[in-house]
């Protein structure tokens, strides 16, 4: 079964390195869009069927992405990639299945690939 993913990264050598993660956990998740500011993000979100899981890093070329929420309503759970740990409690306040800080391991990531199997 395929997972339609949607990465919301301003830092393309972070969106490479998780998209190549990724593609070695599950050859199921294909990404759909790669995603660099919060504008970009509402406005792909509003014209697109929702992806079935969200990569969203915090801080995005033009603000946080916590700035996407109050434009657009987002239901797809949402594992944040980030290298800021103090948005964590905000983060699970909307639909965060994990927060992950950068480098992204591996190993976590799988974990939480396995957690968003499990919803």
């Amino acid at each position: 079964m395929e997972t339609r993913v949607l990465i919301i990264e301003d830092e393309k050598s972070n969106s490479k390195h998780l998209i190549r993660l990724l593609s070695s956990i599950d050859a199921g998740l294909r990404v759909v869009a790669v995603i660099e500011s919060v504008e970009d993000a509402v406005n792909w979100l509003s014209e697109n069927n929702a992806p079935d899981l969200l990569f969203m890093d915090v801080q995005l070329s033009d603000g946080l992405c916590f700035e996407i929420f109050d434009s657009v309503t987002i239901l797809s759970p949402i594992i944040f990639t980030t290298a800021y740990d103090e948005y964590a409690l905000k983060a699970f306040k909307v639909n965060s299945i994990d927060y992950l800080l950068k480098p992204v391991d591996p190993a976590e990531l799988g974990k939480a690939i396995e957690k968003f199997k499990h919803f």
